[in-house]
């Protein structure tokens, strides 16, 4: 493998991927636990594809919109960690230039995706409990396919001006890239020209999606809690406020990582690198984890139906 620190180039063909800098002699330690989020992200977002898919009492909006949320976190998990496994385990940094930057589509792209996908959840558990009887006919299967729809096109087209904005830069200094992936402003950081353009879009892709993606969740939620407490009796305040918190402990184990990593990147300066990384990582490895066991261990139906395939498959 080459060292390109000090080779003159415009167009690397390849890109070399460093992994956590200052954490190489852990890597191969630091592997295991990714290698068991990996693991666990595969099998729990499959086991909840299988489990709504042959449950006909899970066809329902809310199911049908985590089974969206489990393809996305599919994907997102294998975009980046088998790349990253290879790095810690043998030492293989090297990445196309155009592998390089569909890494990087792929990951903001399904990222602005899962993100759509928690609004989504939101309004289904808004209509659901501010006005549930007619959740049924707003919510048809109809109208939940183009709202899936519409969460697709909207990650593919805001996020397609970022490989092709990095693919116009010049990287004359040098093509290590100081991550385990190739994340947009990690890319862009090491070229020679002015990255002013790349930094403005990716920051309104942050605060005017993700943000407004906020925004509409946390009304969401205001509108929700305010109905919750008008109910008559505590048990029943109680029991529909366990209905919406699986889906509050999967937004804020999603949101709370991306934007400390989004806001780390461009003002973090004086943070460690390793740190930096680390948070990276947490951001996009962790969710697609958590996401299947919270909404397995927090909602009754697939708890239940989970335990029922586990006795039978024993009997």
């Amino acid at each position: 493998m080459s060292d390109s620190n000090t080779t003159t180039f415009t167009n690397p063909s390849i890109f070399i991927l460093m992994g956590i800098p200052g954490l190489e002699v852990a890597h191969v330690w630091i592997a295991i636990p990714f290698c068991t989020i990996y693991t666990t992200a595969i099998l729990g977002n499959f086991t909840i594809l299988f489990i709504v898919k042959t449950e006909p009492s899970l066809h329902e909006p809310m199911y049908y919109f985590l089974c969206m949320l489990a393809v996305i976190d599919l994907v997102l998990s294998t975009s980046i960690l088998p790349k990253t496994l290879i790095i810690f385990w043998f030492s293989y940094r090297e990445i196309d230039f155009s592998a390089c930057l569909t890494q990087m589509y792929f990951i903001h792209c399904f990222s602005v995706m899962e993100s759509g996908i928690f609004v989504a959840m939101a309004f289904d558990r808004y209509v659901a409990i501010c006005d549930p009887l007619r959740h049924s006919t707003i919510l048809t299967n109809p109208v939940v396919m183009k709202i899936g729809l519409a969460m697709v096109l909207r990650g593919t087209i805001l996020i397609m001006p970022y490989p092709f904005l990095a693919s116009l830069l010049p990287y004359c200094t040098t093509n290590i890239i100081s991550h385990t992936y190739c994340e947009h402003m990690a890319v862009v950081e090491v070229a020679c020209d002015d990255i002013t353009i790349s930094n403005y879009y990716g920051l309104f892709v942050l605060f005017c999606v993700n943000g407004l993606d906020v925004f509409f969740i946390a009304v969401s939620y205001a509108q929700i809690l305010r109905a919750i407490f008008c109910l008559p009796t505590k048990d029943t305040r109680l029991k529909t406020l366990g209905t919406c918190s699986s889906h509050l402990c999967v937004i804020l184990a999603f949101y709370i990582p991306m934007i400390f990593s989004s806001l780390l990147h461009r003002f973090g300066h004086s943070v460690a690198l390793h740190f930096h990384i680390l948070i990276a990582n947490i951001y996009l490895s962790v969710p697609p984890m958590l996401n299947p066991i919270i909404y397995g261990v927090k909602t009754k139906q697939i708890r239940g139906r989970l335990l029922w395939l586990v006795t039978h498959k024993r009997v």
